[in-house]
């Protein structure tokens, strides 16, 4: 795979919004347009890249810098990763969220952070693959993970 990123935009937002996903894994995502929609708001300062193999949209990554947040949570995170269900286990999402590792520490980030549900299908294994290492729970029960960088 020839792996690069690209900012989110209007001419990419609609392949992002078709990446196809494993059965069982729509319950744990929420669609990118929601990502995009929260990146509008002024307190939110959201990292969003479309990875791309050659010209072929095949994954998302939302991270959010909001270093006032009143919780520690989220002032670094990782909001949302969306990985083309065929290239799945093929270094996409590691690609993306190590871009969003080397952007935090750009910004000086000592600390990023994630949130998942747990279940059959979830996220866990891939964001334990990655590093990050359970911290917390929210009050919903939600993981709370964290990568020191």
């Amino acid at each position: 795979m020839s792996l690069r990123l690209e900012e989110l935009s209007a001419a990419t937002i609609v392949a992002v919004n078709r990446l196809g996903l494993k059965p069982g894994q729509e319950q744990f995502v929420s669609p990118v347009s929601y990502s995009a929609a929260a990146a509008v708001v002024p307190a939110h300062s959201a990292w969003q890249r479309v990875v791309l193999d050659e010209d072929r949209v095949v994954g998302f990554v939302h991270g959010n810098f909001d270093p006032d947040s009143p919780q520690e949570e989220f002032r670094a995170a990782l909001w949302r990763i969306n990985v083309e269900a065929e290239v799945q286990g093929k270094g996409v999402g590691t690609f993306a969220v190590n871009a969003l590792i080397d952007e935090a520490r750009t910004r000086g980030v000592s600390r990023l952070t994630v949130l998942w549900e747990r279940g059959e299908d979830g996220p866990e294994q891939f964001f334990l693959h990655v590093g990050f290492q359970p911290v917390g729970e929210t009050p919903y029960g939600e993981v709370i993970g964290a990568i020191d960088l």
